[in-house]
């Protein structure tokens, strides 16, 4: 049987410019396209999660604004069980600003909003209701706040969940954070200022990412170039699909929740990275944080490819 996914993270509404460059400081670029997607890493690798066929859970918040109740029935659409999602009076709903370049690149800003308003009390009473267990996998973001992603990681673990720990931003992760995950998931500029924290002056080396996962793994994310997992008995390289890349907001989110399903799924570290990879390169193929990740099905095909 299969375990659940439990995302405790962030949720945003997307506002999107599509430009031939990103704009530099003090630049004004003219002539993009703008659209509107649904957001938030946490929100992004709960549907990732769902959409491979994970029974997947969500805790987090919104505001009581329309961009709140957007937020709330696109999960729900998705198949996210929404029951931890709180409404919040006093707070605006999470947005994301969000430049993409013609290459796919892109840059982003974030209002926090009911993000920043959830609360390690939050987590506790969702977690006394939802009750993760061994075989399940708690999935904790860092665009809330440190000590609620601590709390998250600190009772999933204490459950006997697996937890996975995205540190995006990396920007006031902690080592005691980084100690309470099984496997953490930066990206390569996330990785190199985590390495910083701990002290290392080896660079990206895989000694010095192995020091980062403690008894656990380090996934990380490399673009198109896939990925590089590290653990306790060595290090391997993942190779990402060659595809034409139109948008790669969603990317990292995409790996993010397919990590967490094929582990509840009860596939191995190993196997359940090589098919995250794969779901990440299938995501970049459309614009849209979302749009592009994709279904079990899709994954399969991909895989037999």
């Amino acid at each position: 049987m299969s375990g659940r996914v439990i995302v405790v993270g962030s949720v945003n509404v997307d506002l999107v410019a599509t430009v031939e460059r990103l704009p530099a400081p003090g630049e004004t670029v003219i002539g993009g396209r703008f659209a509107q997607h649904h957001g938030g890493k946490g929100g992004n690798q709960a549907v990732a999660a769902a959409r491979l066929g994970a029974p997947t859970s969500f805790v987090g918040a919104v505001g009581a604004d329309v961009f709140g109740e957007q937020a709330r029935s696109a999960l729900e659409a998705e198949g996210v069980d929404v029951t931890e999602l709180q409404t919040l009076a006093d707070q605006a709903t999470g947005i994301a600003l969000i430049f993409v370049d013609a290459a796919g690149e892109n840059s982003i800003a974030v209002a926090s909003g009911a993000n920043a308003a959830l609360t390690p009390a939050d987590v506790d009473s969702a977690f006394e209701r939802l009750r993760p267990t061994k075989g399940d996998v708690v999935l904790v973001g860092h665009e809330i706040p440190t000590a609620t992603a601590t709390e998250a990681l600190r009772l999933g673990r204490l459950r006997g969940a697996t937890t996975i720990f995205n540190p995006a931003p990396a920007m006031g992760v902690t080592t005691a954070m980084l100690a309470l995950a099984d496997i953490v998931t930066p990206n390569e500029v996330e990785a190199t200022e985590l390495l910083a924290v701990e002290g290392g002056r080896d660079g990206m080396s895989p000694a010095a990412l192995a020091r980062l996962a403690g008894g656990g793994h380090v996934l990380v994310s490399l673009g198109d170039r896939g990925a590089q997992l590290v653990g306790k008995d060595g290090s391997w390289p993942i190779a990402a699909l060659q595809v034409a890349v139109v948008d790669a907001v969603g990317a990292g989110d995409t790996l993010n929740g397919a990590l967490a399903a094929g582990i509840a799924a009860g596939t191995s570290v190993t196997e359940a990275a090589r098919r995250a990879v794969v779901a990440a390169s299938l995501a970049v193929t459309r614009a849209g944080a979302r749009e592009g990740m994709p279904t079990g099905q899709d994954l399969e095909a991909a895989l037999a490819r």
